[in-house]
């Protein structure tokens, strides 16, 4: 039994196929089912239920894919103390961020981050607040970047800079006129909003109906901010973005930014992780690089 075999059985069970999994490893599949079966051949059991799709473990897999976990985990802090012995931040980080910070966020640290850390392999993956859950519960990912609050229990959160929210206001839309709007003042009918699995749709959701109930249909839902503000800029709708993305909009577009009254929301950015994580130093190394080069008031 190998290191090698272990993670290569997690990750068909990760990823519930064995090409999907060696894509995921960069091997082959051939290589990969080889080292899969002489795990099982010298266990003397089936792991894994090729009949289903996807791949699933059986009885035995489950209880060796519980300690595999754990065995890996074990190995990866053996790996990090020692680096941390030798003064080194190395390693692989898997990264998830939500689409509501990745185009406004990573290009601010990542430079410092690949310059600071060269030993630090960097994997980014964009994905929904769900995706990054599971991924975390699975071992797919090392840590993310959310908005706190979100990723509910068995997830551990590390605040690191508040990120308000204002209107983005058509000109045609009754409050273009006003500089500071009141929740209250919208009409529901012109917010256009986060497709769903989009935690920020939820905010903005639960932030109406603090004050009243949110109409049953939408007249247009969007994945992504920018379609939302392009929107906005052809119809007399409004919408709700969030601090971070207004240095992102054209200067003859500005004056549809609109400040929200004072307490109506904000969300804050953070760090998510397992709260069994390992690679800590590597964690450590990117909060404070975001801190240094990406929180409000950094250039």
């Amino acid at each position: 039994m190998t290191i090698i075999q272990l993670e290569y059985l997690l990750a068909v069970a990760n990823c519930g196929s064995f090409s999907m999994a060696a894509e995921h490893c960069f091997v082959t599949q051939p290589s990969l089912s080889m080292q899969v079966k002489a795990l099982e051949e010298e266990l003397g059991v089936v792991l894994l239920d090729r009949s289903k799709k996807p791949v699933i473990p059986t009885e035995a897999g489950a209880v060796v894919l519980e300690r595999a976990r754990e065995t890996l985990k074990a190995y990866n802090c053996i790996r990090e103390a020692v680096a941390e012995l030798k003064g080194e931040t190395a390693g692989k980080l898997r990264l998830g961020v939500i689409p509501t910070i990745a185009p406004y966020l990573l290009h601010k640290f990542i430079p410092a981050f690949v310059r600071d850390f060269p030993k630090v392999e960097l994997e980014i993956s964009e994905m929904i607040t769900s995706e990054i859950v599971t991924a975390l519960k699975r071992d797919r990912i090392d840590a993310a970047l959310v908005a706190s609050g979100t990723c509910g229990e068995g997830i551990q959160e590390q605040e690191l800079f508040n990120d308000r929210f204002f209107a983005y206001v058509s000109p045609e839309n009754p409050l273009y006129e006003r500089q500071n709007i009141r929740i209250e003042e919208i009409d529901l009918k012109d917010l256009v909003i986060l497709s769903a699995g989009n935690c920020m749709r939820d905010q903005i959701i639960e932030l109406c109906q603090a004050k009243r109930e949110m109409p049953s249909h939408f007249s247009f839902e969007s994945g992504s901010l920018d379609t939302l503000m392009r929107i906005v800029d052809c119809t007399a709708c409004l919408t709700i973005i969030p601090e971070m993305a207004i240095e992102f909009i054209p200067a003859e577009r500005r004056d549809r930014v609109k400040t929200l009254a004072k307490g109506a929301t904000s969300r804050k950015i953070a760090v998510a992780v397992r709260r069994t994580y390992v690679k800590g130093s590597i964690i450590r190394a990117l909060t404070d690089t975001i801190m240094a080069h990406a929180a409000p008031g950094k250039s």
